[in-house]
């Protein structure tokens, strides 16, 4: 099995969004509005300066992706990167592809003297997701995530 990770292409959006489709209902049995989903992938592809999609390929197949967005953090001088939209195939799980992203992402953030940390949210009851993380060195100790959403 070769596996590769790089920076997403266009042409990797409709694996990206069939991902986001997949997830929004496995992990909150939500049904996303397609059209705005594509032009949502769309949006990040068409202006960088939002963030950056990446991949991880198996054997050439686009097994899962990863959407990474910038945080000004004025304490820190510098940025720190959200991970959103984490997807992995459910034939490629178990297989440490996640971790070899977070690996991919990381080795790029302690090369970029502007980037200061990695951040990510996950849902409170998804406990295996937790769990890999922390394998990964990374806490949820510090923070606690509030929002407000429109609903549309």
């Amino acid at each position: 099995m070769q596996v590769t990770y790089r920076k997403a292409e266009k042409e990797d959006a409709p694996a990206i969004q069939s991902f986001q489709l997949a997830m929004a209902w496995e992990t909150e049995k939500l049904k996303l509005n397609e059209a705005t989903l594509k032009e949502g992938v769309g949006a990040v592809f068409n202006s960088p300066e939002i963030g950056s999609y990446h991949v991880c390929c198996v054997d050439g197949e686009v097994a899962g992706s990863l959407l990474l967005l910038k945080e000004w953090s004025d304490w820190r001088n510098g940025n720190v990167w959200w991970i959103h939209s984490v997807y992995v195939k459910p034939e490629f799980r178990g297989q440490k592809l996640f971790s070899g992203m977070y690996a991919y992402v990381k080795k790029m953030a302690e090369a970029d003297s502007k980037v200061r940390g990695l951040r990510l949210y996950v849902e409170k009851t998804n406990r295996n997701a937790q769990g890999v993380y922390e394998k990964l060195g990374m806490n949820g100790e510090h923070y606690s995530l509030f929002e407000w959403m429109k609903t549309f």
